[in-house]
């Protein structure tokens, strides 16, 4: 997959997206595949906004029932089958623990209760049926849980996934399908004639160049960034109410497999503990009206202090402090307004907007049902276009890495026999890559030393890399360190690699040493925004 921002300026297509986080890759695949001239743009990075900066699960909406939200759980609780079929490296079972204290407001009998529901709601397709712990088996379970007044735990499945790259999976699949797509080109105008909406004006965001870009429809799929573009059609009312919400990765917490399900003790929220590479855990999320430029959001004080407390008060033998937290990361939820006081009561439903000038806007909705929001909004727009919609096939066909991937696991030990992989790489590549793993291993063939790491004692291989530039599009170090690979969410954030990546980028894109040394200063200077809380000690 190669940028062509020329290509994209230079026919007209039947639709163009904005905004490539997972609801506008999602529709640009699900379009292509109906045969549709699609273009895709994004004014940063594929998933360079919300769509990487979620809690990393997809999942049923198990607290949605609070909210008798049952057609939405029902919904979430297929597509998280349907997502485990089609990309099955991405998105894996996880267990979670529920603990349930005396005086919570949510006794075990309440939760009994909602978790038969969840089960019946799924049609019995969970990974696996809940079960309920007695206060002891749940210490043996989790040591790390206070003992004082436990009752018990409820123990259920939902799954974990990469959230930027399901994303750039969307993305090849819909490349593959004949859209045009291309990352860091901007909107800063739409064209408009006759009253109607019919392409946008766009900027080059590597080289300053400015284009036209021509379509019959424009979809808005901006997310957080949503009011901004329909405010350039002229709509002046807003239509979202974003919401803040903050990750902390701290040293591991979880003595198991499962992820901790825990309520918090100000606001009775819930927020979750969860098992995050080999020795961390990932702890969030934080829920927060926010109402400044979507561009400037990261973790701040307030929300790592409210995590960090809300953890220890459910965690016995363990200290955490400002000085434990290894990384943090924050996004906003582009929720739809309504009139309930509390963020975490606002729905998560999506909605679909279309203005006087035909453009169409996707606001809300939840990582878990994306591909059910893209189907929504092709029928749309096929029906706006005058198209027959014929039907989907996102729901059949498999992700890139997911088509075979299952013969791939099979079979991996032979590939991993082949190119003398070390365990935990070759681990890494069948999860990252999926079915797509030999074809990275096939840049080995032409140059070996790909296989060595870019800086000494560093897990990153050359060979990542060179195929994050190569076919998925990387086109800066903060590309490959933080959503095609997850270094900077890691020990070190990715800064012990970071001078090493960005050489060898420059050689592969051919880039003047001046934009390398822009490269290296825009990402420090991203970590020094929250870098008090950064490279944590926490002996």
């Amino acid at each position: 997959m190669q940028r062509d921002f020329a290509g994209i300026t230079g026919i007209q297509h039947d639709v163009l997206i904005i905004g490539g986080g997972i609801n506008g890759a999602g529709i640009a695949r699900d379009l292509a595949l109906r045969g549709l001239r699609v273009a895709l743009v994004d004014k940063g990075d594929f998933a360079s906004g919300t769509s990487s900066t979620s809690t990393k699960l997809i999942h049923g909406g198990l607290r949605y029932l609070e909210n008798f939200d049952l057609k939405l759980v029902f919904e979430s609780c297929r597509e998280r089958h349907i997502l485990q079929r089609i990309a099955p490296h991405l998105v894996r079972p996880l267990p979670f623990c529920i603990p349930v204290y005396r005086d919570d407001p949510r006794p075990l009998w309440m939760v009994r209760a909602g978790l038969m529901l969840y089960d019946l709601l799924a049609l019995f397709r969970n990974t696996g049926t809940h079960r309920i712990l007695s206060a002891a088996r749940a210490l043996s379970l989790e040591p790390v849980l206070h003992p004082e007044g436990l009752r018990g735990a409820a123990v259920y499945w939902d799954c974990r996934m990469d959230d930027a790259r399901l994303v750039l999976e969307n993305v090849l699949a819909a490349a593959a399908a004949g859209a045009m797509v291309a990352n860091y080109v901007e909107v800063t105008g739409l064209l408009q004639r006759s009253g109607h909406v019919v392409g946008a004006r766009v900027r080059d965001g590597e080289t300053g160049v400015e284009h036209e870009v021509s379509a019959r429809l424009v979809i808005n799929a901006a997310g957080p960034w949503l009011d901004q573009v329909r405010h350039l059609a002229g709509d002046s009312d807003p239509v979202l109410r974003t919401t803040r919400g903050s990750h902390i990765l701290v040293p591991r917490i979880n003595a198991g497999t499962e992820a901790l399900y825990l309520s918090t003790g100000s606001d009775n929220r819930l927020f979750f503990v969860i098992p995050w590479g080999e020795d961390l855990s990932m702890i969030g999320t934080t829920d927060v009206d926010f109402q400044g430029d979507p561009d400037t959001v990261w973790p701040v004080d307030e929300d790592i202090d409210y995590l960090l407390a809300e953890s220890a008060r459910h965690l016995h033998g363990t200290t955490l402090r400002r000085e434990c937290v290894v990384a943090a990361f924050a996004g906003l939820r582009p929720l739809v307004q309504d009139n309930r006081k509390q963020a975490s009561k606002v729905s998560r439903e999506h909605h679909l907007f279309v203005n006087a000038g035909g453009m169409i806007s996707v606001a809300g909705g939840k990582y878990t049902t994306y591909r059910a929001v893209a189907e929504e909004t092709a029928r749309l727009a096929c029906q706006r276009l005058g198209i027959d919609a014929g039907r989907s096939d996102t729901a059949r066909l498999p992700l890139p890495g997911g088509d075979g991937f299952t013969q791939l696991t099979r079979d991996w030990p032979q590939w991993q026999q082949r190119y003398r992989l070390e365990h935990k790489i070759a681990g890494r590549l069948l999860q990252r890559y999926g079915a797509r793993a030999p074809a990275v291993l096939a840049l080995v063939d032409a140059e070996p030393a790909l296989l060595q790491p870019v800086a000494p004692g560093s897990e990153l291989t050359r060979l990542e890399v060179a195929y994050s530039v190569q076919e998925e599009m990387a086109r800066t170090p903060h590309d490959v360190l933080r959503r095609r690979t997850p270094l900077a969410l890691e020990r070190g954030c990715g800064l012990h690699e970071l001078a090493a990546v960005a050489v060898q980028m420059q050689e592969l894109l051919a880039a003047p040493s001046s934009l390398r040394q822009r490269w290296e200063t825009d990402y420090r200077a991203g970590e020094a925004r929250i870098g008090e809380v950064h490279h944590g000690d926490c002996r």
